[in-house]
Order: C-alpha cells, then sequence, then structure tokens
C-alpha cells in the first residue's frame, strides 16, 4: 500500500514538503509504542535519510527508540556523523549493526530458484539475514529509510536491500554481492528488475511479510544550477513504492550519451569516501560511457585504505583488481576468497576488464599500494592543479590546454553509459 507519492523529474522537494509528506504517511499509519529507524549511514548523507530520520524523532518522541544505520560491511558512525547527519536525534538510541554476528536467519530462498534467476551463473540457496534487533525488538513499526539510485550490485538501491543487505549477515551480503558480479553488472546497473532483485523480493514475500516494515524511499537528482533536488518521495509497504521510485530515478539519475567517452575525471568528497570500496563507484557507474583504451581519473583525496572492514582491505591488497575470468578461477582455487564472496564480487566490479585505464589519485595512499592493487596512480595535487574541482562544471570541459574531459563532481548520484554498450548490454 502506498501511504503517499510525489514526484517528477522537474520536482524539487522542499524541506516542508518533505516534512509534510512524511507527516501525511505517518498520520495514516495511526499511533505506534516502539519504532525502530533504518536510514542508511554517513556514506549516503546526501539521500535526505538523516533528516526524515529527523522528522520522525519529531513526530513520534520517544517511541523511536531504537535507530540502526544500514551499514552493511561499512564502518559504525562516529558521533560526530551522527550529529551531523540526524540533527537532534539523540545518539542513545543508536545501534551497531554487527554484521558478521548480531544476525538471525530468517529462511532459505533455494538453490533451484537462484540458480534459475542467475542463469546458471551460480549454484547455491540464499540465507535471508536481518539484524536480529529487527525480530527481537518488539517493533511495531520498522521505518526503512533511503534513496533509490542505480547500483551496481542490485541493479536499483534501497527497498529490502536496505533490510537484508543493510542489516544482512555475511553469509547473505557474500553470497547476493557475488550474484550479481557473476551475472554482470552492466546487465544490471540501472534496472529494477535484476537476479539479486528477485532474490530479495522472494525473501519479502515468503520469510518476512510479518514484520511491520515501511519504506520511506527518496529520489535525488541533479538540478540545472548543480544543486542537489529532492525530486521524490514515495511512502508505502510494498513493491509499488520501491517501482515508482526506481522509474523515477532512471529519468532523474541516468545520463545516456551519444558516444563514449575519452577522458573522464570523478571528484571524491573526501568526507564520503575514505576506500575504493565505497569510492570505485567511480568505476561503477561510469564503465558503460568510457571508451576502449579511455582512461578514468578519480580525484580522491580522503582515500586511505582498501576496504572497509580489515579482512576485506587484506583481500583487495593479495588479489587485486583483475578481470571476471581471472577472478573466478581465483574463487575455485583459495579458500580465503571463497569464503568473501562479497569481496571477490568487488574484485569484478572494480575491474576495468582491461578495457580503459583507471588512474587513482589518492590523498592517503601510495604510488607502491595504488600499483599493486593494478590501478595506475596519479599525483594527487598535479592532477587537482590539472583538473581543478572549483572550476569544472557536470559534464563537458574544456580545460586550459585544450583538453575536452567529461567531468563528474559525485559519481553515487548517477549512473553514465554511451546509447550503444546499454543496449548491448539489455
Amino acid at each position: 500500500m502506498l501511504y503517499f507519492e510525489r514526484g517528477s523529474a522537474t520536482d524539487d522537494l522542499t524541506p516542508g514538503d518533505l516534512q509534510n509528506g512524511l507527516t501525511e504517511a505517518l498520520d495514516k499509519l495511526g499511533s505506534k509504542k516502539k519504532i525502530l529507524a533504518i536510514p542508511p549511514d554517513y556514506t549516503r548523507f546526501h539521500s535526505r535519510a538523516g533528516e526524515i530520520t529527523s522528522y520522525v524523532h519529531q513526530y513520534y518522541g520517544n517511541a523511536l527508540t531504537d535507530v540502526l544505520p544500514a551499514l552493511g560491511t561499512h564502518f559504525p558512525m562516529t558521533g560526530a556523523e551522527i550529529d551531523r547527519m540526524y540533527p537532534g536525534v539523540p545518539q542513545s538510541v543508536f545501534r551497531v549493526h554487527k554484521w558478521r554476528t548480531d544476525i538471525v536467519t530468517l529462511g532459505e530462498v533455494p538453490v533451484d530458484f537462484v540458480r534459475e534467476v542467475s542463469e546458471n551463473r551460480v549454484d547455491y540457496s540464499w540465507p535471508a539475514q536481518v539484524n536480529r534487533l529487527l525480530i527481537e525488538g518488539g517493533h511495531d513499526l520498522i521505518l526503512s529509510i533511503g534513496q533509490v539510485v542505480p547500483h551496481e550490485v542490485v541493479g536499483m538501491a534501497n527497498y529490502n536491500k536496505n533490510v537484508f543487505i543493510g542489516t544482512g549477515g555475511s553469509e547473505g551480503i557474500n553470497k547476493s554481492h557475488y550474484i550479481g558480479a557473476a551475472y554482470g553488472m552492466e546487465r544490471m546497473m540501472g534496472r529494477a528488475d535484476t537476479p539479486v532483485r528477485k532474490v530479495l523480493n522472494y525473501a519479502s514475500d515468503n520469510f518476512a511479510s510479518h514484520l511491520p516494515i515501511v519504506y520511506v524511499l527518496t529520489v535525488i537528482g541533479t538540478g540545472e544550477d548543480g544543486k542537489l533536488k529532492l525530486r521524490g518521495l514515495f511512502i508505502g509497504d510494498d513493491q509499488e513504492c520501491f517501482n515508482k521510485a526506481a522509474e523515477l530515478s532512471l529519468k532523474v539519475n541516468f545520463s545516456m550519451l551519444e558516444k563514449p567517452l575519452d577522458k573522464v575525471v570523478v571528484y571524491l568528497d573526501p568526507e564520503e569516501f575514505k576506500s575504493t570500496w565505497l569510492g570505485n563507484k567511480s568505476i561503477y557507474r561510469t564503465r558503460m560511457a568510457i571508451a576502449d583504451g579511455g582512461e578514468l581519473i578519480i580525484l580522491a583525496p580522503g582515500l586511505k585504505q582498501f576496504g572497509e572492514d580489515m579482512e576485506i582491505d587484506r583481500l583487495i591488497r593479495k588479489y587485486g583488481y583483475l578481470t571476471t575470468p581471472e577472478i573466478l578461477r581465483l574463487v575455485d582455487k583459495n579458500e580465503d576468497l571463497r569464503s568473501n564472496l562479497s569481496a571477490a564480487a568487488h574484485l569484478i566490479h572494480g575491474s576495468s576488464e582491461n578495457r580503459f585505464k583507471v588512474t587513482y589519485c589518492p590523498g592517503q595512499l601510495s604510488a607502491r599500494e595504488i600499483s599493486s592493487v593494478n590501478y595506475s596512480y596519479g599525483d594527487l595535487q598535479k592532477m587537482m592543479q590539472r583538473y581543478d574541482p572549483d572550476s569544472l562544471s557536470d559534464g563537458f570541459n574544456l580545460t586550459a590546454e585544450g583538453e575536452e574531459i567529461f567531468y563528474i563532481s559525485n559519481p553515487a548520484l548517477g549512473l553514465w553509459s554511451s546509447r550503444d554498450r546499454f543496449e548491448t548490454n539489455n
């Protein structure tokens, strides 16, 4: 059921519009005694989910007993990040998702179903795992809050991904990531109906229908003035809510280019992107737009590590970003990679498949570290002088040296593709 919907490619919801829409939906849900909110973490600061969570707290007061950021495998939020992202929400209600230990398995998506939707690329069942707080917390309302945007693992982010991956366990996260990687990320990005989404929907329908989950989904786009605009707000308890948000996101967040790009420059906000685990969105979201033999230059002043998790960081350093066939062979031969399939999937996602050059310009990693994982190294200061983010605008730019580049100020907010490559992957 939809409790609220508003949105179009040209809409620009104000903070008042956002609060009024949320209030209208919560009024329909009626009085609640104990509420759990599941918003994203600081890496999704621009989703407006923090603002929404603050409005939820204003509406329900002390009935909002728990806020569980959907960390997935990310680092826990700091107190400063919580205060900035969720103004007015007491830190005492925030819980940390421990993805390796603090989980409950609701059921298993059958191997036959997973095999069928993945076109026989994987051969295992999938555990529907969630943080135990969802099951044991005694909540009469669970608000899953987040932004719908093209995504490399599931096609379009959010909806039940926020629950089963954001608060999921090690096995569920690993296997879901690997399904998408084995199937092919370029076949999935920007699409709402994908193998991973089918698996998550099976879990929702068969194992989680008893949970009082309501989804609060935003769609964010960039206006002509270069500023972020809230283009849509959709609140509901079923797939219709997600489908409407995904349809709008495809209009707002997907840029179809008539020809491939020879040189793309991406800037990574240092407060948001500190690892290649997150920063490689610069590769995922642009890969279908880059020409064969082209170059992607990533300006990453905050980059200081590869993984958001120590073990995954170790695996990235050990194996590096290789082609899909190479990683698949390594998974077959090596137990450490086979038992961390999300790391294996990430290594596939972060590879250019030797089709274009990736030049990383990190703030806190050495040239040796960057080259050891099979990327090219660029000196950050020199590259920032050559490609000054303050003087560039999103899209095509001509530098002082007469070089044409395509600039992207935040890769997490969109998906770019040449027409031929997108149609080839249909």
